[in-house]
Formats: structure tokens, sequence, C-alpha cells
């Protein structure tokens, strides 16, 4: 339960008016204290998380948000905390009372492609149930399930909801896709640089690994500078060569002919996000020049270090391109602005700690406004000139 990345998890998002029962439903849902209940309204004032295995669900991040309904400067802000929470959303639960904001936001959840269920919660102390019921399926077009909290009734029939409307291709994705499968000798080329944590793999490179174990793969790893000798000593060439991105080009020179080639960058890519848009975008480094603007996305918030690919090893290598003068911006977490007319390109990591509708809502973002948008490893196989080398998930 623990162990699985929250970025793997079905995202349950509870958006609601103040003091509508999303926290005490987070808690009859988890069977747990998870959020903070009272009865003034306004308890909630950040987004809070709770991973949970949830059956028949499996694993599931459930996020209680503010009151959408909340006033005032700081309540404004409450409310924006609350929005940047639907990007991030696989499924909302909506507690609904009847009223047009409960509309609004039904629209506003379903207009963007995410699956809504709408909520009447409170039933143990209301008297016009079934007045309210009627008054929201008036309102919002669909009959609200109607549950108790508190008492937890109807938490089974949330449950079966959720996997009625659960995303068809939720949880289809795979990192490597058709690149491998049963028998396969996959090699994994990961070079134990300062970023590497002491005594442990980087997630991008557990959960790939784990994958190929999953399927049966036959599994090697050495570090960039073991790569020949370990070649030497396979007894053929492997089917698959998974580097980081980068080595990309020294471990381009040394593989052999018939040996496919991929990062986990470029994996992740085709996982998160979209390889086709990212690989279509690469295209835009050529015409970059020393007066353009990119943007450099990271999902993880770290102190820089000096090998930092995103702040460092990129950005040089984007300059040694085009020129000293090109302006690189770097946003990081959550951190990612509305407006991206002021960029040339967006380059977005590997995306290891978002879950894939984050990813996709940047891009669509992206796409929408007309800007180009890559991700590292792409960038990356671009720049040492053997992108149409690689192998991607989904080709």
């Amino acid at each position: 339960m623990h162990r699985t990345p929250n970025a793997n998890r079905l995202h349950i998002a509870l958006f609601g008016r103040r003091n509508s029962g999303k926290s005490s439903l987070i808690n009859a849902l988890t069977g747990q204290d998870t959020a903070l209940v009272s009865p003034t309204p306004g308890t909630t004032t950040d987004p809070v998380q709770k991973a949970m295995e949830i059956y028949p669900l499996g694993a599931c991040l459930l996020i209680d948000t503010p009151g959408f309904d909340d006033s005032g400067s700081l309540g404004e802000l409450r409310v924006e905390r609350t929005l940047q929470m639907v990007e991030k959303s696989d499924i909302a639960l909506l507690l609904c009372e009847g009223e047009a904001i409960d509309k609004e936001w039904k629209e506003k959840l379903e207009g963007v492609g995410i699956p809504t269920i709408l909520v009447l919660n409170k039933a143990d102390i209301r008297i016009d149930t079934q007045v309210q019921v009627r008054r929201i399926e008036q309102l919002c077009g669909e009959i609200p399930l109607v549950v108790s909290a508190k008492e937890g009734i109807g938490m089974d029939d949330i449950r079966r909801a959720i996997m009625a409307k659960l995303p068809g291709e939720f949880d289809a994705q795979t990192i490597t896709g058709g690149l491998a499968g049963e028998g396969d000798l996959v090699l994994l080329v990961m070079p134990q640089d300062i970023q590497a944590p002491k005594g442990r793999l980087i997630l991008p490179q557990v959960q790939t690994l784990r994958e190929l174990l999953d399927k049966k793969c036959l599994v090697m790893s050495c570090t960039t500078d073991k790569l020949a000798q370990t070649l030497q000593a396979l007894a053929h060439p492997p089917h698959l060569i998974i580097t980081d991105s980068q080595v990309f080009r020294t471990v381009y020179q040394q593989k052999p002919p018939e040996s496919l080639l991929t990062s986990f960058s470029v994996l992740f890519a085709g996982y998160k996000g979209d390889i086709h848009y990212y690989i279509e975008s690469a295209a835009a480094i050529g015409r970059l020049t020393e007066h353009s603007r990119v943007l450099i996305a990271e999902a993880c918030t770290h102190a820089p270090l000096t090998e930092d690919i995103g702040r460092e090893k990129l950005p040089g290598m984007l300059r040694a391109r085009v020129g000293k003068a090109l302006r690189i911006d770097v946003v990081s977490g959550n951190d990612f602005p509305a407006d991206l007319s002021a960029y040339q390109l967006v380059i977005q990591c590997g995306a290891c700690m978002f879950n894939r509708r984050y990813v996709l809502h940047r891009i669509g973002q992206a796409r929408t406004q007309g800007i180009p948008m890559t991700n590292y490893g792409v960038a990356i196989a671009y720049l040492s000139g053997i992108l149409d080398k690689v192998s991607y998930a989904g080709q």
C-alpha cells in the first residue's frame, strides 16, 4: 500500500462547498481519521492528500480540497489551490447542495474530461433528502448518490460508481510498451553520478526495472564506464538498451547495430505524456536563436546540484548549440505558468513524480497556446543528433 508511488495512484479528488462533509467522507472512505473534521466552515485550508489501498480500486490517492465557495482574499487563495487539484484529478466526487455553484463546478470538471460523481452527503440529518435529490437532478441533469459519511452509509455505492467511471485508459499505459517481452535481454545503463541518491536507484530506474522483471525479461545493468566490458560479457547483443539520457551519445556509439536504444526519460515521455507531440516539438530546438526563451519544467523540488540535468547540463547543451545569450527559465514542482506565450519551447522532465493526467494537462496548455513542448530525453537525443535512432513505446 505504501510503496506504490503517488504518481501511479488513481487520483480521486473531493470538491464541494465549505462544511459539505468532504473531510468526513474522506475519513469514511479510508476508515481512518485522515482529514481534520470540524463543524466550523473552512476547516480545510489546503489540499490534503491520503494514499490508500481501497478495494476494489487498488492504489488510490484521495485529495480533500478547500471549499470552492470560500471568500475574502485568503479564501480566493484557497479556491486557487482547489482549482490546481482539478488538473491532477482522475475522478471527482462533487458534494452537492442543489445550488447553482454545483452545476458550475460539474461543468468545469466535465469540461476538462474528468469523470464526475455527484454526492448528496449528510443523509442521516436531512429531513428533505428527496427534495434535495430532485433539485440536484433538475439542476445538474443527474441523480446524486445519497450517503452519510458520519454513519458510513453509501460508501460501497461510491466505490462502485468510481469503478464504473474509471477512465478506460487508466493504468493501460506501460513504461516499455512493446519494446521488450518475455525472454528478451535488456541492458540498463545507469551512471551513478552525484544526482543518484546513495544506496538507492532513482524512481524511473526502479519502476522500469520492476516492469521488465514482471514481463519476465532478462535484465542486466551496468554503469557507463563498464558498458563495453558488459557487452563483451554477454553471449549475444541485448534486444534493448535503456540508458540515462545524459549519456545517450556515448551509449549510441558503443551499442551493437541490432540492439534497440532508448532512455528512461524517453520511456517516461510516453508513459506520462504525449511522446508524439514531444518528438514533433523537438524540431523547435533547431529554430531557436540567441533571442529565444526556453522554459525548463522539473517535477521535483530539490536543491540544485553541480551536475543537475535540468539546471546545468541541458541548459549547457542548448547554449552550446544556440548561443550563450539564450534565456532559460526553470520552474519546479507545481509552478507552471498559465501563460506560455513568452516562450519558444517548453522542456518537461520525465515527470515520474506527476500523474499522467497532470502532465497531459500541461501539454494541453502548450498545444492550445501553440507552444512546442518536449521532454529531457527527447531534447537530448535531438541535440545529440540521434533522435531518429531512438526507440519508444507506441512507435
